[in-house]
């Protein structure tokens, strides 16, 4: 069963037994079909049978937003805006991520809001 064990940390089952995350060290977290993979600081990734929505819902109350239907990012590490024909994100990691349209003011007044 999955379930935050403390206020940072997320207990997550993979193939080989139960994962303690440290939610900080989680860049982005991109959906994969019935799956999501996990992205860390330190370039690792992890896939897990979780959907992106069950990460949302949990991970919305520290630093995360969903920036488009398969992507999940932490504030944290989001490093430029680019407005345009496709907006898009730029992550300290050097990843860039598109923003879906329907997202757009959603991101922009929670970038907002992080940098007041």
């Amino acid at each position: 069963m999955l379930s935050i064990i403390q206020a940072n940390r997320l207990l997550l089952p993979t193939c080989k037994g139960m994962e303690v995350i440290n939610v900080s060290s989680i860049v982005r977290i991109e959906a994969i079909s019935n799956y999501s993979k996990l992205y860390f600081t330190n370039g690792k990734t992890l896939v897990v049978a979780r959907l992106l929505k069950w990460f949302e819902e949990i991970l919305m109350t520290v630093h995360f937003i969903r920036v488009h239907r398969t992507h999940l990012v932490n504030k944290l590490f989001i490093h430029q805006y680019i407005k345009g024909e496709g907006d898009k994100i730029k992550l300290s990691t050097g990843d860039w991520i598109d923003v879906s349209r329907r997202k757009r003011s959603s991101v922009v007044q929670n970038l907002y809001n992080r940098a007041a």
